[in-house]
Order: C-alpha cells, then sequence, then structure tokens
C-alpha cells in the first residue's frame, strides 16, 4: 500500500511512501487486540481502594441486643455490616490489577491496530517537521492544513520534540508522542494517525524486532 507524503502545509512532495504489508496488512486480531487494550488499561488503574471491615471499625464492642427472646435475629456490636455506620462485608482492598502478556502476542495486537488504520485511510505521512518555538497556534495551522483539525489525532515522532509536543498539548483532541509511546490502545483510540518519514520507517524496525 503506497502513502503519499505530505508537507507541513498539506501539499502533496510528489514522494509516495509503502507501508510494509507484513505490519500495515495483516488480518487483524481482534482478541490480540482486546487483550493488549485491557493490559494497558488495567496497568493505569492504582488499586488503591479500600473500604473498612467489620474488625476495622471504631466502635463499641459491647452487644446491643439480647441472644434470644427479642422477637428478631440475632444482633452482636454496633459494627456490624448490617446497622448503619457499621463495616462494610467484602469490601475492596488494595490490589495490583497488572497482568503479563506474551511479547509476540502484543507486537500482533499492535500490527492488527495498524492495519485497521491502514485498511480505514487513517494514515498519515508527513515530512520531518519541528517549530521553532512552542505555539498552539503553529499546530491548530498544521493540523487544518493537512485537513485533520476535526479528528481525533494521534502524531508520532521518531524521538521526543518539545517544541511540537507543547504546541499541541492544551488541544483535546491531539496527543503527540514518540515512536516508543506507540501501543495499541492509543492507535485505537485515534481518529487518524499521522507518522512522519522518519518514525515510519522507526515503528517498522521495532516491530520486526520484537518479533524476531
Amino acid at each position: 500500500m503506497e502513502v503519499n507524503v505530505l508537507n507541513i502545509n498539506g501539499e502533496d512532495t510528489g514522494r509516495k511512501v509503502t507501508l510494509n504489508e507484513s505490519i500495515f496488512g495483516i488480518e487483524p486480531n481482534d482478541n490480540a487486540i482486546y487483550l493488549d487494550v485491557k493490559q494497558f488499561l488495567a496497568n493505569q488503574r492504582q488499586g488503591t481502594h479500600k473500604s473498612k471491615e467489620r474488625s476495622e471499625i471504631s466502635g463499641s464492642t459491647r452487644k446491643i441486643g439480647r441472644q434470644k427472646g427479642g422477637g428478631g435475629a440475632r444482633r452482636g456490636d454496633l459494627n456490624s455490616p448490617v446497622l448503619v455506620g457499621g463495616g462494610r462485608a467484602f469490601g475492596p482492598k488494595p490490589r495490583d490489577y497488572s497482568f503479563k502478556l506474551n511479547k509476540k502476542l502484543k507486537v500482533l495486537a499492535r500490527k492488527s491496530a495498524l492495519s485497521y488504520k491502514a485498511s480505514e485511510n487513517s494514515i498519515l505521512v508527513v515530512e520531518d517537521f519541528t517549530f521553532e518555538a512552542p505555539k498552539t497556534k503553529d499546530f491548530i495551522k498544521f493540523a487544518k492544513n493537512i485537513k485533520v483539525s476535526d479528528k481525533k489525532l494521534l502524531l508520532v515522532l521518531p524521538e521526543s520534540n518539545n517544541n511540537v509536543y507543547l504546541s499541541a498539548r492544551n488541544l483535546q483532541k491531539t496527543q503527540v508522542i514518540s515512536v516508543s509511546g506507540v501501543n495499541t490502545y492509543r492507535v485505537m483510540n485515534a481518529g487518524v494517525l499521522v507518522l512522519t518519514e522518519k518514525s515510519l520507517n522507526a515503528i517498522g524496525d521495532i516491530l520486526i524486532k520484537k518479533e524476531a
């Protein structure tokens, strides 16, 4: 699959790049995508949730009613989960939600996500560029030039670029990452994937190396 290379003004440079079929043209594996996205979201969870159980509530342990003859259920102390202000039965406890996945499965998931974007014609390739200073209006102009200002944009750079990152930081639908930050969730969550020429080559090198 060939894609035209655009410049920062949205003009066709007359050059084309070929998307690697082994990365951008495979049959997507939905289950691999699901597992990789699930792992990414699980790893974001802090797992610090906690509620107090009966033994952790500060309150009197005096028995509040007689054992028998009261005409109702047996009652213990005021910390009982069935009473207002009592402890919580089977409440949440701190835990680690992260889990591991096979490396080859994660590579398959990322290739599947990229293949989905390629099949939807949601991948744009632009010349390598930078901004002289971090200005949001410059990034807005760039997005309008390549006709993606109304879409959820994921821009992938070959390496971190502070001027470009800061220019896009305040834009709600825009995310700028380096090649090392590309993952299945971010690709699938984007409406359009914008790659520079160097980042396109770097993605291919990384995924092919991890697969080996």
